[in-house]
């Protein structure tokens, strides 16, 4: 495993509220359980989890921006980039809501 690789596991783990050894472990049972599942099958679940986890991340930054603009407004501050941070809640919300389409759409085609 490289070191992308483990920062990916340890990010994953911590998420999940679990340690690397406890996330490996559920990981692993999970995979043994199911192994009729096809290597197409579980790269799409990967990446919906890499994109679930950008999302969070995305809007963990979002949030910190809105906050700011309303600290600075509760306390009469003039925000000029508050436009900017509603146009990035607005692109959060429209990347949300295209992912959740995608993964509805390819969910009916598998079904």
């Amino acid at each position: 495993m490289n070191d992308d690789e483990y920062q990916l596991l340890t990010r994953a783990a911590a998420v999940c509220n679990m340690s690397v050894a406890s996330f490996l472990a559920h990981a692993a049972l999970k995979a043994a359980g199911d192994l009729d599942r096809t290597a197409a099958e579980i790269a799409a679940q990967r990446e919906v989890h890499n994109e679930l986890f950008a999302l969070r991340r995305h809007l963990g930054h979002i949030g910190n921006n809105v906050n700011q603009v309303a600290k600075a407004t509760n306390s009469g501050a003039d925000v000029p980039y508050a436009e900017v941070v509603l146009g990035a809640v607005q692109r959060a919300t429209q990347r949300v809501d295209a992912f959740i389409q995608h993964y509805l759409n390819t969910e009916t085609r598998a079904g």
